[in-house]
């Protein structure tokens, strides 16, 4: 699957029990062009859960006009300090577009103290 910095992707992330998954939103915060050599990309979650709040967490809220261009069918919270290595199979499709990557830039540059 071809996708870019600032994608929301829907990934297959396991459940607790390791055997089950679920499809969750993430959005792709590695660089364009960066050639590991590995099939994998780093994206930060995305959660539905509005309780998560903090310097490294951006509320985007549903019916925004960022909300719809990232596809995001509730309110929800970036989560740059919940970072993942999605690998490429995991990857389900691209469903919206963060062109706003200011402030998931400002949030990593907390989380990894840059």
């Amino acid at each position: 699957m071809h996708c870019k910095r600032g994608d929301v992707i829907l990934v297959r992330y396991p459940n607790s029990d390791l055997k089950t998954y679920k499809k969750r939103p993430a959005l792709l915060i590695q660089a364009d062009g960066l050639d590991t050599g590995i099939g994998q990309k780093l994206a930060a979650v995305i959660t539905s859960n509005l309780s998560r709040a903090g310097p490294t967490r951006i509320h985007i809220r549903k019916d925004s006009d960022l909300g719809r261009q990232m596809g995001l069918l509730a309110d929800s919270v970036i989560m740059a300090d919940n970072i993942a290595t999605i690998l490429d199979r995991e990857m389900d499709k691209v469903v919206g577009r963060c062109n706003e990557m200011q402030q998931v830039d400002a949030a990593l540059r907390i989380t990894l103290a840059l």
